[in-house]
């Protein structure tokens, strides 16, 4: 059960690493004060999330855009929150949610800031070559911006898809979590604001351009080059994927790679 000294935060999150997040701080006897869901029509793990917090009130789950309007805004308020913690939240947080935690509202990001903030973390890594690891870092008006608690590099297999690096972000994820959240609890944590003029920053819609995603099937291109390209837009949804166009028609191409097993050379 949470002693008197417990944190008191909301939890706003997403996906499996959220409930997984989720789990560790409820493991540690640290509940919720709200939890603010993704929209139905764009959640993942939002029925897992509400589920494990059936100990809140009706008007302490705010779903999909719902934590913007002032009266939860002036709800959230009340809670005295120190911490909103944020694992895969896909809204922008305006400035006044930002202020309503005493100590600021932590972020929990799929890539070593200040390089890929913003969306698609692991395509843009693999197609920039961008270095790849984990961040937990406080919200600001920017995207991805604000000082960081503690990240963790992580370095990707020459044979790995996006999707299967993505998987891998995943689980150092929580690690950095775990590692970072008692130092949140008993105050012993640092800011460190990320450095000026470096990283690199990507929209949702900036995968889907053509320039990205397209074949050329008359073009001269190195295999290599070509197979990292292919790695990078392998992911878990067709849409994300390279395109080619023949006779008229589009087709999709997404690669599966297996590292040989030496004992299976022929």
């Amino acid at each position: 059960m949470p002693t008197a000294s417990a944190p008191r935060f909301a939890f706003a999150g997403d996906r499996d690493v959220a409930v997984q997040v989720l789990d560790y701080l409820l493991e540690q006897g640290h509940r919720p004060r709200a939890l603010l869901l993704t929209e139905p029509a764009r959640a993942s793990h939002a029925d897992e999330l509400a589920e494990r917090c059936g100990f809140l009130p009706a008007d302490a789950v705010l779903r999909g855009s719902a934590f913007r309007l002032p009266e939860s805004v002036q709800r959230l308020r009340t809670m005295e929150l120190d911490w909103i913690v944020g694992v895969h939240f896909p809204y922008l947080v305006p400035q006044e949610v930002l202020d309503v935690p005493r100590q600021g509202m932590l972020n929990l990001h799929p890539a070593l800031l200040p390089w890929n903030r913003g969306w698609h973390t692991p395509s843009w890594a693999l197609l920039e070559g961008t270095p790849v690891g984990a961040t937990l870092h406080f919200m600001d008006a920017g995207i991805d911006t604000g000082d960081v608690v503690l990240q963790r590099r992580l370095e990707p297999h020459a044979g790995e898809t996006a999707d299967a690096l993505y998987r891998r972000l995943k689980l150092l994820e929580l690690e950095v979590f775990r590692e970072a959240w008692p130092c949140l609890v008993d105050g012993t944590f640092k800011r460190v604001p990320q450095p000026v003029g470096v990283g690199s920053t990507h929209r949702r819609a900036d995968l889907f351009t053509p320039e990205v995603q397209r074949i050329d099937l008359d073009e001269h291109v190195r295999a290599g080059d070509l197979l990292r390209r292919l790695r990078a837009l392998s992911t878990s949804r067709w849409d994300e994927a390279a395109w080619y166009e023949a006779d008229g028609v589009r087709h999709r191409v997404r690669v599966e790679l297996r590292r040989d097993d030496p004992g299976e050379s022929g």
